[in-house]
């Protein structure tokens, strides 16, 4: 069970805001918007076979499988916040994202490319998007 650290709607508010203007999204943004995601990610994918890392805003352990209680995890997913987002929003693919070298991913369960998109910052980047255009 994940605790709930971010408040979903400044989570979401976070993600919105960081969807109209991926470039230049400042770090106060950035931080909501990642921690909420990786929340939603932990919640959906119960688990702590995988580590998944977005320094410097959060980590989380997903995925069903062998835990770790100390130490490095046997699985590791490590990436940059804007790297991050574009995944689970739908904006980047996991196999782009791995061959630009903008995700680490290293032991069992962590390859992500059938867990990503997630539906819900997926609608919520679509959403502010179309309420932006005329």
């Amino acid at each position: 069970m994940v605790t709930r650290r971010t408040d979903p709607d400044a989570g979401r508010a976070a993600l919105a805001a960081w969807a109209m203007d991926p470039a230049t999204t400042a770090r106060s943004v950035l931080a909501p918007a990642v921690r909420h995601t990786l929340e939603l990610f932990a919640e959906e994918f119960p688990g702590g076979a995988v580590e998944l890392r977005v320094p410097p805003h959060a980590a989380v352990q997903a995925i069903a499988g062998t835990r770790h209680i100390r130490g490095t995890p046997p699985a590791v997913v490590e990436t940059d916040a804007a790297t991050w987002l574009a995944l689970v929003s739908g904006e980047t693919t996991w196999a782009d994202a791995v061959a630009d070298g903008r995700v680490r991913a290293s032991g069992e369960r962590s390859d992500l490319a059938e867990l990503l998109p997630l539906p819900g910052p997926r609608r919520t980047v679509r959403t502010a998007r179309q309420k932006e255009t005329p």
